[in-house]
């Protein structure tokens, strides 16, 4: 007896192909609908004022941030909150949180994705500020060494890296404890 479940010229791999496009596209479609797309990081490369310190954001090496918020933080701006150091970054979030506001995305320098120098600047350390759109990632994927010797605009910084061999690496070289972004409070913050 013949199976005549699929009466028309429907193979396997084309149902399952078909399937997939399916999904796809609703999945696409939903996330649209629900209005959860991510902004992307932007270029940090202007005149633009740290929105925790008020410096001058591409005046300073290190890390830099940048980070989206639910409401209409800052207020008036349409685009993210934008930041010098990683310090910067963090210290502003906790205290927008605190004031019960929500963080869309967090993103930071990835030093992973950049061709970075560690220089000498007096007696210190510090190492390169890249500030194009491309040099961010999204936080949640980031590692970071916090308290090594090299420092950024705000002094000792948390210097975030996409790949943990990379971080790791940079441990090695310079010192320092691997957090993941998660990892990072007010007294790590305070101790670094």
């Amino acid at each position: 007896m013949t199976d005549h479940c699929f009466a028309t010229d429907l193979t396997r791999r084309r149902l399952l192909s078909g399937t997939a496009t399916t999904v796809t596209l609703s999945t696409v479609g939903l996330a649209g609908c629900l209005g959860s797309e991510i902004p992307e990081p932007i270029a940090l490369d202007g005149d633009q004022h740290c929105d925790q310190c008020g410096m001058v954001i591409s005046e300073h090496p290190g890390p830099a941030g940048q980070t989206y918020f639910e409401g209409d933080l800052p207020e008036g701006r349409d685009g993210p909150a934008w930041f010098c150091s990683s310090k910067c970054t963090y210290n502003y979030e906790f205290d927008m949180e605190d004031r019960g506001e929500t963080t869309q995305v967090t993103y930071l320098t990835d030093y992973s994705a950049v061709d970075y120098g560690v220089e000498g600047e007096g007696d210190s350390l510090v190492i390169t500020a890249h500030l194009a759109a491309d040099a961010f990632a999204d936080a949640d994927g980031l590692v970071l060494v916090a308290g090594s010797d090299v420092e950024g605009a705000m002094g000792t910084a948390l210097i975030p890296f996409s790949d943990a061999d990379d971080a790791e690496a940079f441990a090695a070289d310079y010192g320092g404890e691997i957090v993941s972004h998660a990892e990072v409070t007010r007294e790590l913050l305070a101790g670094v």
